[in-house]
């Protein structure tokens, strides 16, 4: 008889329960940041195992709600990893000028950090008011405090720090309004912004798009679900379109349908 590691075979059932429940399929996520978050779970609610978790989340849907949010991925800011906009900027931006109309995809926007980027970015370089971005993220509760543009005042420095990082041409301050709290994103900049939910791992594509990003997010799935999320992305992107991944993420099988753009960045064009 095969040995067995009750605590895979108990996260198995939970990950099940969840999809059976939700919709929500994490089945192909890594196992060690599901299992990470399961057990930050576990120690916030004092429960000894993972199937007390499932005993919970079939019957209290506020705990299936709970950790739907834990597993959503939420690490975001503006302007991350400035050399990635700066690139952006400098040689993608040309190759976007001629467009009469410029679609972008995020994908796995989180509270929408990203996005305001993104906007800010194109506004400076008179892309703006041609482009319709859709930003969309599986986690309802995150896309809801994005399409508000409200951001903690605490977090401006750290941010403006990125922006001029990034190549920002103006103050950064231009694109805000602030009270002793919260910072508030100037209202055009969200104007030409649908903010919408859709989940990488069971939904189709939904449009044809210029430019999709997708920065920290393949990292979370294992290497089937990679796969399949890229060819997402390829019948979702035009020709000559343009994918952008995080720093620590790569293209893996196809490499066929991309080249590299911009290697150090993670920016690839579709051939």
């Amino acid at each position: 008889m095969p040995r067995i590691n009750k605590e895979d075979l108990e996260l198995e059932i939970l990950l099940l329960s969840i999809f059976r429940l939700s919709g929500y399929d994490f089945r192909q996520y890594m196992k060690s940041s599901i299992m990470r978050r399961v057990h930050n779970r576990l120690n916030q609610e004092r429960l000894p195992t993972i199937t007390s978790l499932t005993e919970r989340i079939i019957h209290d849907p506020e705990y299936l709600r709970k950790i739907l949010s834990d597993f959503s991925i939420n690490v975001t800011e503006m302007f991350r990893d400035p050399s990635f906009f700066k690139a952006f900027r400098k040689e993608v931006v040309p190759l976007l000028k001629g467009k009469p109309e410029i679609r972008i995809w995020h994908a796995g926007c989180s509270t929408g950090e990203e996005v305001y980027s993104m906007a800010i970015l194109l506004e400076e370089e008179g892309l703006w008011d041609r482009t319709k971005i859709y930003a969309t993220d599986m986690n309802e509760f995150v896309l809801a405090k994005a399409e508000k543009g409200i951001i903690p005042l605490q977090k401006m420095q750290t941010y403006t720090k990125n922006y001029i990082l990034a190549g920002g041409k103006r103050s950064f301050s231009e694109y805000y309004t602030a009270d002793c709290e919260s910072a508030y994103l100037k209202r055009y900049l969200l104007e030409k912004v649908v903010f919408a939910q859709h989940n990488l791992v069971t939904d189709c594509s939904f449009n044809e798009f210029h430019v999709i990003i997708c920065r920290n997010v393949l990292i979370y799935f294992n290497v089937d679900l990679q796969v399949r999320v890229l060819e997402l992305f390829n019948k979702s992107m035009s020709s000559n379109g343009f994918l952008g991944l995080g720093s620590k993420e790569s293209i893996r099988s196809d490499a066929d349908i991309y080249e590299e753009f911009n290697v150090k960045e993670k920016i690839f064009r579709k051939r």
